[in-house]
């Protein structure tokens, strides 16, 4: 028996996601519990598989399968393909495992031929409807499986208007709609070079083999990169009975949720379009009826609609997004799916369910994406900014957030000018998938066409970007990059500012303060901190950093950076003097200029954190960074230490390297100048004493952090000079306090030797940013020039900077945790490489034993929740 490759609606359910899609599983699951949704089958995941191994073909044996359903499911539905009598057309979708709104292509009314058309025309008593179906039917295949370009099709669309007269595209009659389809078909003949096909199953194949390769589309695998989903997963297709909404005005489209996808309040939200079809709702072509006018025009359609969303809500115990379709006065459900929502309404929704008891505080902390949570933690106005500030203009607050930034027209030019460090806010007539990275790139986006659940919504609200959408009193003029709003010109680079959770637009910059928190926020971190094992400390080397991450939870700070409190203009001089310096003596007297320096800062981190530990790094950096490259600078500096400029320029030059990140910088300064980490430890050790005084109860144990080490040898020399002067200020005070030196594990040698080294280090940290380019042999700074190549052939699917790469990388952090407690059992292991705030990276954490993530402030409410998540999983 072959692998079974298609399965109809019925033999489906909820559960088989993996092989049937998020939205195959859920028509399942539907049709199970008896809702009305037009019967079909879904082609698997694993198909679309077997296609890219088989070299982008459909095989015979998926081809065959194929065949045998259409003929099951004509035998269900009582019609069939090309039929001149009962003719069948369906719509051909796709639906990955993991939701991806608007990034993969869908094709409706499949099925439709010349002859096939008048059928329809004839039987339904309704040309219009019929031609209506066939001109948007050429269109989207045309467009979606021989990649001929919509704009083409609609400039043909706008010409018809033009000549008739009208500005609706309801206005056009039957006969202008057979004129048009006449014109596609030309159209399509002219790019393509062959007639269009009429043969149904020759059509059918196309779509299907259509939607695979869509998969592996730019701006799905864009989405897939930002969202953690795997390129193996593949995509399943759904052929499904099409529902025709666009029928006349008893025939209607929407989309709807069952609670507030923006604030979570649990009232109906959507959005519907009388005589219309799936994609005019979604792609905010025509500006829709909200969803509660539908009890007026449809009253019988509305409430059974109301019924089916408590049904999928009390069933799925979480919030829905569906869309249905009415054909006639008859009502069809065409999908459902646990929807997309913004942090704020996910928290809101979460807590609600938790207090109606649908679900547990555990299922709670489970159901909410920790990424989301950035977009909780970022930018509002500035409120009195805001009272002085009148808008031009009002449209939909399609995702909420303040955004401030100058005027792009496109993705392209968005992506290009923030990275050259502009703000900006990106104005389209309608977004796109093709758009994605601009709406990354972009502070917030504004649309003059397009609902609440237009794709800029859906997408803007999943990436936390502001977004205001449907501002249909903008006239755009793309062409020559500006509009006119309000009775003024906007330009490219002029400021705009976006208030995404009111749908105001104010034509000036408004200034944004950081974001405030809400209660039920601090109901979901409660339950978080309940369940989690782990302990999230962050990254900060200021006491305004540390203060921040204190107010998101942070119990600690897991890497405090010396080198960046020597940039400092009051303190580079001394450090200047220090590395021009010829002799000891001389290196201890510039030391000993910023020893109190450091002390000052060590004790403002240690009041910050309130007794919560500090792991303070050595000095890493090679000493190049500090020494200065201008002339005036260089001058300055001869002359204070009574040195020719040409002595100076000596020493700067002898300081160059071809490759400092290997070079000699981390524990190789402290071997070859111990006195600096002799000043460090003065200065760490007097400053827990001095905050130690002031705040007796505070459990005071400094840990001191060796950079770099690849040999035992060299952090047990560094750490006698460590223990020496600890010791020696500890007797001074006469104090007994205790201490700890350990090392970061950034080199794989560290890693490898991990044993050996843990018989000199009571802690271990885990400097991914570096272990990472050590073991890939890259470096961060210029992994990105070629790193997009790699993504293109699918060599890597993410970048090993942002998410830890747990096949290699991973490998060695696993082994050096295992070997270090085969040394010393009580050994403290955390990481404080960036991938700590990444959810994937804290539940690898989890799972290979460490005691703690430290990452950068905003990411610690994320590190939170993602580390209750892995300790609920397990």
């Amino acid at each position: 028996m072959s692998k079974k490759f298609v399965y109809l609606f019925s033999e489906g359910n909820g559960k088989m996601r993996e092989l049937l899609g998020g939205k195959g599983a859920n028509l399942a699951e539907m049709t199970n519990l008896g809702l009305p949704v037009p019967q079909g089958f879904t082609i698997t995941t694993e198909a679309c598989t077997q296609y890219y191994e088989d070299g982008e073909k459909i095989n015979d044996d998926i081809q065959a399968q194929i065949m045998e359903y259409i003929g099951k499911m004509e035998e269900i539905v009582g019609k069939k393909f090309g039929d001149l009598e009962n003719p069948l057309l369906v719509s051909v979708r796709s639906g990955a495992r993991a939701s991806m709104p608007g990034m993969m292509d869908t094709i409706l009314n499949l099925g439709l031929n010349e002859e096939v058309v008048e059928v329809m025309a004839k039987k339904s008593g309704n040309p219009r409807w019929a031609y209506d179906c066939y001109r948007r039917f050429i269109q989207m295949y045309s467009d979606v499986v021989m990649e001929v370009g919509k704009k083409y099709f609609e400039e043909l669309i706008d010409a018809m208007k033009e000549k008739k007269g009208v500005t609706m595209d309801t206005e056009l009659t039957a006969d202008d709609l057979k004129e048009l389809a006449e014109q596609f078909k030309a159209e399509y003949k002219e790019k393509i070079g062959q007639d269009f096909p009429s043969d149904p199953k020759e059509q059918l194949m196309g779509a299907v083999k259509a939607v695979f390769r869509s998969w592996d589309n730019p701006r799905a695998n864009v989405y897939r990169r930002m969202n953690d989903i795997p390129y193996s997963w593949g995509t399943a297709v759904n052929v499904q009975m099409m529902a025709f909404g666009n029928m006349g005005e008893t025939s209607g489209t929407g989309v709807a949720f069952t609670r507030n996808p923006a604030t979570g309040e649990k009232k109906l939200f959507g959005e519907f379009l009388m005589n219309a079809q799936g994609e005019d709702v979604v792609a905010g072509v025509r500006t829709p009826q909200t969803i509660d006018q539908l009890a007026e025009v449809m009253p019988d359609c509305y409430n059974q609609f109301v019924e089916i969303c408590h049904t999928l809500e009390n069933h799925y115990r979480d919030m829905q997004d569906m869309e249905f379709t009415i054909e006639d006065k008859k009502l069809y459900m065409l999908q459902t799916r646990n929807g997309k929502r913004t942090a704020a309404a996910a928290l809101k929704i979460a807590c609600d369910l938790v207090d109606e008891g649908m679900i547990s505080e555990k299922e709670a902390v489970l159901m909410i994406d920790p990424r989301t949570l950035d977009s909780l933690l970022h930018p509002q106005f500035d409120a009195a900014a805001l009272k002085k500030a009148a808008p031009i203009a009002s449209a939909l607050a399609a995702s909420p957030g303040a955004a401030c930034g100058k005027i792009v027209f496109t993705a392209d030019d968005a992506k290009e000018w923030a990275e050259k460090g502009e703000k900006v806010v990106l104005v389209r007539l309608e977004t796109s998938p093709e758009d994605i990275e601009g709406m990354v790139a972009a502070q917030g986006i504004l649309t003059v066409r397009g609902g609440m659940t237009s794709h800029a919504a859906v997408v803007a609200r999943g990436m936390g970007t502001c977004c205001v959408s449907g501002c249909g009193e903008i006239k755009m003029d793309e062409e020559n990059k500006q509009f006119e709003l309000g009775g003024k010109v906007y330009h490219e680079g002029d400021y705009i500012s976006l208030d995404g959770s009111t749908g105001a637009i104010y034509g000036e910059a408004i200034p944004t303060v950081e974001a405030s928190i809400s209660g039920e926020f601090g109901r979901i971190m409660a339950w978080a901190d309940k369940y989690r094992a782990l302990k999230v400390r962050t990254n900060a080397d200021n006491p305004r950093d540390a203060k921040q991450a204190r107010s998101f939870g942070a119990e600690g700070i897991g890497l405090c950076r010396t080198e960046h409190m020597f940039f400092e203009a009051d303190r580079i001089p001394a450090i200047r003097e220090m590395i021009c310096s010829d002799t000891v003596e001389q290196r201890e007297k510039a030391l000993a200029k910023l020893l109190p320096m450091q002390q000052g800062d060590f004790e403002a981190m240690y009041e910050a954190m309130e007794g919560n530990p500090i792991t303070i790094r050595f000095l890493d950096p090679p000493l190049h960074e500090f020494v200065p490259t201008d002339e005036a600078d260089i001058e300055l500096l001869a002359k204070d230490m009574n040195k020719s400029v040409a002595d100076i320029k000596a020493i700067i030059s002898s300081l160059h390297e071809f490759n400092p990140m290997m070079g000699h910088r981390g524990c190789r300064l402290a071997v070859t100048y111990p006195e600096i980490a002799a000043m460090q430890t003065r200065a760490v050790m007097q400053a827990a004493l001095a905050v130690k005084a002031k705040h007796p109860d505070w459990d005071m144990v400094p840990e001191i952090m060796i950079p770099l080490v690849g040999e035992v040898k060299e952090l047990a020399y560094v750490k006698s000079v460590v223990v020496e002067t600890a010791d020696a200020v500890l007797a001074e005070a006469g104090s007994d306090m205790q201490y700890k030196v350990g090392t970061m594990i950034e080199i794989p040698r560290a890693a490898l030797t991990a044993d050996e080294i843990a018989k000199e280090a009571e802690f271990f940290s885990f400097g991914t940013n570096d272990l990472t380019q050590m073991t890939f042999g890259f470096s961060r700074d210029d992994a990105g020039k070629f790193l997009d190549a790699y993504y293109d052939k699918k060599i890597y699917e993410n970048d090993p900077f942002a998410k830890l790469d747990q096949v290699g990388v991973g490998k060695l952090v696993k082994m050096a945790a295992e070997l270090g407690r085969s040394t010393r059992p009580d050994l403290k292991l955390g990481i404080c490489g960036e991938h700590g705030g990444d959810p994937s990276s804290v539940e690898f954490c989890h799972k290979v034993g460490l005691n703690y993530v430290s990452c950068s402030p905003f990411r610690v409410p994320i590190a939170r929740l993602a580390a209750a998540q892995a300790a609920l999983k397990d």
